[in-house]
């Protein structure tokens, strides 16, 4: 029961990788709760059939008032937030395309949710953490973020590595106030997601490619890196970033 009783929000967290976060953190004793556009009704009842407390709150993380208000019903719901897990992404296309070709409105969609949402949503969490006497964020990026720029898309690598960088700054700034902020950086991994982006299975076969490991990661393989950067168990750690990319940036 790594997480017993800290209160953990999960954007993006009403299906896909997301519910799997939800899960894993309530499986370690926490109190979940559970944000997204989608709805988070199953994910709530998931949690709580299995014996835990979860809260739906719906949630588009690209608005400011959404997220102040993920804030706000989470305190009066639970009293702290203790840890914050930034999920919620999307893509434009994982086809990877000249700039010339992407529509402005896409790129601005993209991080709006992926860069924006990691920013208010930190900025709304920060206050209660402090309160709490700590926290730890856990920002969600992608090995797009770091490297393989050669075959990126690049509206999704501008944002994730958004991402990673303001995962450095969070960390080095409020060090101070206990909280600690990492990143992960998975490479492709075995979701709806992927394959709803690449449903062609010679393209990803393609992608696979590039990993050497020769496979997706698994879902259990991520959580399992979230649940360590949530517990105490990474109380050293802070400004850093774990890969789990099946060698993929080793090339």
């Amino acid at each position: 029961m790594r997480l017993k009783d800290r209160v953990v929000i999960v954007t993006g967290g009403a299906k896909g990788i997301g519910r799997a976060y939800c899960a894993g953190v309530a499986a370690e004793g926490a109190r979940v709760v559970v944000a997204d556009v989608a709805d988070t009704k199953p994910t709530v009842t998931e949690v709580e059939t299995r014996g835990g407390q979860a809260l739906g709150v719906p949630c588009d993380v690209s608005r400011e008032a959404d997220t102040l208000r993920l804030a706000t019903e989470t305190l009066a719901r639970f009293g702290r937030i203790d840890v914050l897990v930034n999920n919620a992404a999307l893509y434009g296309t994982l086809q990877r395309r000249p700039f010339m070709e992407i529509p402005v409105e896409e790129w601005d969609r993209v991080m709006a949710v992926n860069a924006r949402g990691v920013f208010l949503g930190t900025k709304h969490a920060i206050p209660a953490m402090r309160r709490a006497g700590g926290g730890s964020i856990v920002n969600i990026s992608s090995v797009a973020g770091i490297g393989q720029s050669l075959h990126q898309e690049p509206a999704y690598a501008a944002s994730k590595g958004a991402i990673r960088i303001f995962t450095k700054v969070t960390a080095s700034q409020h060090a101070r106030d206990k909280i600690r902020c990492n990143s992960v950086h998975p490479g492709p991994v075995d979701t709806d997601m992927i394959h709803s982006a690449m449903p062609d299975p010679k393209v990803l076969e393609r992608r696979l490619q590039r990993v050497p490991l020769g496979r997706m990661g698994t879902v259990a393989e991520i959580v399992s890196a979230v649940l360590y950067l949530a517990s105490d168990e990474s109380s050293y750690m802070t400004g850093s970033e774990i890969v789990i990319d099946g060698g993929a940036l080793a090339q």
